[in-house]
Formats: structure tokens, sequence, C-alpha cells
């Protein structure tokens, strides 16, 4: 597990906000690969064994301070919202095909979106915070498709209802309305502050 503790995030973050505030790009691409096979409705995402390990686990970007994933286990949540939406979309891709007619053979499914560290950190307040940037989320599929018995092979009708019904994609498409609440609790029990 990681080697960070509490106490050592600010000094970590403090390092990384220093460093985006005196110039170099703090933009990442995330990225999240996933294939699909011909004998089930899945969607297998391409892991590490260190990712494995940490398919529970959040913990800050190493460009936001936290420790290399590969060392510590733990994954930033963006990574996590883009394999969240690659197995989706193959997912659901597998099971549209399926409800056309049209056979899949194998694939791979892609999702990659950009973030910058300086909105993030709270370095920049004019920098965008989340997966936004001017390209925004890139989704890609790439599939080979099986023999099938008659009709062509329908790209375009699959790839939209593959968009229309991915719960993952259509969730921030849609936008829907998000509540926060934090309630503070002091050791003993007793509310403390709330927002």
């Amino acid at each position: 597990m990681s080697s960070m503790v509490v106490s050592a995030i600010p000094s970590s973050m403090g390092s990384c906000m220093t460093t985006y505030r005196n110039g170099p790009s703090a933009l990442v691409t995330l990225k999240s690969t996933g294939s699909l096979n011909a004998s089930l409705m899945t969607c297998k995402l391409s892991t590490s064994a260190a990712v494995k390990e940490a398919t529970r686990t959040a913990g800050l970007h190493a460009r936001a301070g936290g420790d290399d994933h590969s060392l510590s286990g733990e994954l930033c949540s963006g990574d996590m919202l883009l394999d969240a939406l690659v197995a989706c979309a193959g997912v659901s891709l597998k099971a549209v095909a399926t409800a056309l007619g049209i056979p899949i053979a194998s694939g791979t499914v892609t999702g990659e979106g950009d973030l910058d560290f300086r909105g993030t950190l709270g370095v920049d307040r004019m920098a965008p915070v989340g997966i936004t940037g001017i390209t925004g989320i890139r989704m890609g599929f790439e599939v080979v498709f099986g023999e099938r018995e008659s009709g062509p092979v329908t790209e375009g009708a699959l790839g939209k209802l593959t968009e229309r019904y991915c719960v993952v994609l259509q969730t921030p498409v849609k936008k829907p309305e998000i509540s926060v609440k934090v309630v503070g609790r002091d050791s003993g029990g007793s509310r403390g502050m709330r927002w």
C-alpha cells in the first residue's frame, strides 16, 4: 500500500503547486482501455498488477503530489472515472450488437480525457477542475465483426445505440443535478460543522 501518510500530503502537494505556478504544463491525458471478445458480454479493462491491487483505493495522482500508482497501489479518481466509462461503453456495445444480431469477434474500447492540475490544486482559479479541457472526453471503438448471416453491419446504428444506452456515458451528458452534503462529527460522535 501507499507510503504516503496524511502528514506528508501538504509538502508533496506544495511542491507540485510551486512547479505548476512557475511554468511547466500541468496538463495530463488520462487514458483507459478495455477489450471485447466473441464469447462474453463483458469489457475487460487493461490493468497492471499494481492497478489490480488498487481497484478499491483512490489516492492522489502522482502529478498532484501522490505516490506513483505502480508503487502505492492507489489510483487517481480520474482514472477510475475513465475505467467506468470504458467498461460501461464496452458492455453496452456488446449488448446492442447482440440485440441487432451483429456478432463481434473482438475489439478495443478506449477513453481518454485531459486533466489540468492547476485547477485541481487551486494554483490557477481560471483553470478547469476535472476532466474537461479543449478536447473533452474522447471515446474510441475498434471492432472486428464476426460472420453474419445476412445484411450489412450498421456501424452507425451500433454507435448511436451504444451511446444512447451507456449509463455512465449518459450521466455527464444529461448533467444531473448533484447535491453535496458534508456533516462533521467529533470523536465522541457529536455533530459539529455542517456544510
